[in-house]
C-alpha cells in the first residue's frame, strides 16, 4: 500500500473515475482466469504424478498440501511487499514468479524429480498469493461497498471459467499424451513409460510461462487507479489503537476460508481418481478429467448466478443455502454408488462456487483501515488447502469414497459462518 496520508492529501489523490474502475475490473479478470487455470492443472497433474512416481493417496495429496502451505508463507510477506511497491508493481512481481516456477517444472520433468517438482509448485503458488493478496481486496473496494460481493463472485466466474477450462488443457497435452492418462485401470508402468511420462509436462509449463510473461508485460503498462482512501494505511499511532481481532466477521472468516479449502481441494484433487473407482463410474483418467470439466464448470455457472442474486438478496442468504446444498449433495456422494455419487460429486462444484468470494467479501466488510491486513490474513487461510492431506490418510484408511464426509463436515461450518459468524462488529463506515 501507499505510504499514510493525511486527510488533505488523501483528498488531493486522484479518485478511480467509473469508467476506469469498470476498465480495471475487466483487465483483473484476466488475473483471476490465469491463476484459476494454473491451479487446475493441479487436479489433472496429479493423478499423473502418483503413476510416475508411484505414489499412494497420502503422498499424491501431499503435492499440493506444499502448493498451499505457500499461502500460509507467502501472505504477509505479499501484504508487506503491497505496502511497500503498490499494488501494480506487486501484480506483476507476482506474474514473473509464476513464470519462473512454471520454467521449473522443466527440468524437473527432465530429471525427472519429485523434490524439484515440489520446490516449482511451491514457487507458482507463492506468486499466485501475491495476486491474491492484491486483486481480491482491489475487486472488493474499487466499487460500492453494497455489491462488493457480487462485483467478487463476478470476477470470481472468470477464474472458474479458468479452472473449467484447464482440465481440458490437462487432458489433452499431459493425460492424453501420456501411458498412465490413457492407460486401463489397474495398468502398472515400465520405466520408460514413467520416463516418457513425466517428460509430457514440459510443453504445456513452457506455454504457461509464456503466457505469464506477456500478461505481466500488459499489466506493468496498464495505468491503474488507486483504491479509496479510508482503505489506506493510517498512522502507526492510530493503528495501534485498532484490532483486527474486534472484528467478529474476520475472526470467523478465517477458519471459514481455511476450512472450505479442505472441502474444495479434496473433491478436486481426488476426483479423477474416485470417478476411477469401478463401483463408481469405472473411468481411465483422461476420460476422468472430461468429467473434472464438469466440476469447475459448475463452479463458473453458480458464481454468475451468485452475482445476480446477490444483487437481490443478501450475500449471507445465498452462501447459507450454497453449505445446505453442498452437505447433501456430498453425503450423498459419500454413501451412494454408481453414477448417482458421481453425479453428486459434479454437482457439488455448482454450490461451492459463491463460497471462497462470499466469505472473503463478508470477512473484510467494516474492516476500513484494516482492509489490506485483514486480507492477508484471508488468503493465508488459504493455506487450509495442504490439510488435504488428512482426506488422503482418510482415503487410505476407510477407503477413497468415505473420505469425502470430511468435505461434508466442512460445509456445515461455512453454514453456521453465514448464519452467525459473518454478521460485523465494530465496523469502519463504508467508504464514500
Amino acid at each position: 500500500m501507499p505510504a499514510p496520508l493525511s486527510t488533505a492529501s488523501s483528498a488531493a489523490q486522484p479518485q478511480p473515475q467509473h469508467a476506469g474502475a469498470s476498465a480495471v475490473l475487466s483487465l483483473l479478470t484476466s488475473l483471476f482466469f490465469t491463476w484459476g487455470f494454473i491451479t487446475v492443472i493441479n487436479n489433472t497433474l496429479l493423478p499423473h504424478l502418483r503413476s510416475v512416481f508411484d505414489l499412494n493417496y497420502t503422498q499424491t495429496t501431499l503435492i499440493e498440501s506444499v502448493w498451499f502451505i505457500a499461502y500460509f508463507f507467502a501472505s504477509i510477506p505479499s501484504a508487506r511487499l503491497i505496502e511497500r511497491v503498490g499494488y501494480q508493481k506487486a501484480m506483476v512481481t507476482g506474474l514473473v514468479i509464476m513464470a519462473a516456477g512454471a520454467l521449473l517444472m522443466i527440468p524437473a520433468a527432465r530429471l525427472p524429480s519429485y523434490g524439484v517438482t515440489l520446490i516449482a509448485l511451491f514457487v507458482i503458488a507463492a506468486g499466485i498469493t501475491l495476486l491474491q493478496v492484491s486483486a481480491n481486496p482491489y475487486v472488493a473496494v474499487v466499487g460500492s461497498p453494497e455489491t462488493a460481493s457480487a462485483r467478487l463472485n463476478l470476477v470470481q466466474a472468470f477464474n472458474s471459467l479458468g479452472t473449467t477450462l484447464a482440465p481440458l488443457f490437462g487432458a489433452y497435452l499431459i493425460l492424453g499424451r501420456s501411458a498412465s492418462g490413457t492407460a486401463e485401470a489397474g495398468h502398472v508402468l515400465t520405466q520408460a513409460e514413467r520416463l516418457a511420462d513425466a517428460q509430457a509436462v514440459q510443453l504445456p509449463y513452457l506455454i504457461v510461462a509464456a503466457v505469464l510473461v506477456i500478461l505481466a508485460l500488459v499489466i506493468a503498462r496498464f495505468p491503474l487507479p488507486v483504491l479509496h482512501g479510508a482503505t489506506r494505511r493510517v498512522s502507526s499511532e492510530e493503528r495501534a489503537k485498532m484490532s483486527l481481532w474486534k472484528h467478529r466477521n474476520l475472526i470467523f472468516g478465517i477458519p471459514a476460508i481455511f476450512i472450505y479449502l479442505i472441502a474444495e481441494i479434496g473433491v478436486a484433487n481426488l476426483f479423477i481418481n474416485f470417478t476411477a473407482q469401478p463401483e463408481i463410474g469405472n473411468l481411465n483418467h483422461e476420460q476422468g478429467a472430461h468429467y473434472l470439466f464438469l466440476l469447475w464448470g459448475g463452479m463458473m455457472v453458480g458464481r454468475f448466478i451468485g452475482s445476480l442474486l446477490m444483487n437481490k438478496t443478501s450475500a449471507e442468504r445465498v452462501l447459507a443455502c450454497a453449505a445446505i446444498g453442498a452437505f447433501i449433495v456430498m453425503m450423498i456422494a459419500a454413501l451412494g454408488t454408481g453414477s448417482v455419487a458421481m453425479w453428486a460429486l459434479i454437482s457439488v462444484g455448482l454450490f461451492h462456487s459463491v463460497m471462497f468470494p462470499t466469505i472473503f467479501t463478508l470477512g473484510i466488510k467494516g474492516l476500513g483501515p484494516l482492509t489490506e491486513e485483514g486480507a492477508g490474513l484471508l488468503i493465508m487461510a488459504i493455506a487450509g488447502g495442504a490439510l488435504v492431506v488428512v482426506q488422503g490418510w482418510l482415503a487410505d484408511t476407510i477407503g477413497l469414497q468415505l473420505s469425502f464426509l470430511l468435505t461434508a463436515v466442512c460445509e456445515l461450518y461455512v453454514l453456521f459462518y453465514a448464519v452467525w459468524g459473518a454478521k460485523t462488529t465494530n465496523a469502519f463506515p463504508d467508504a464514500k
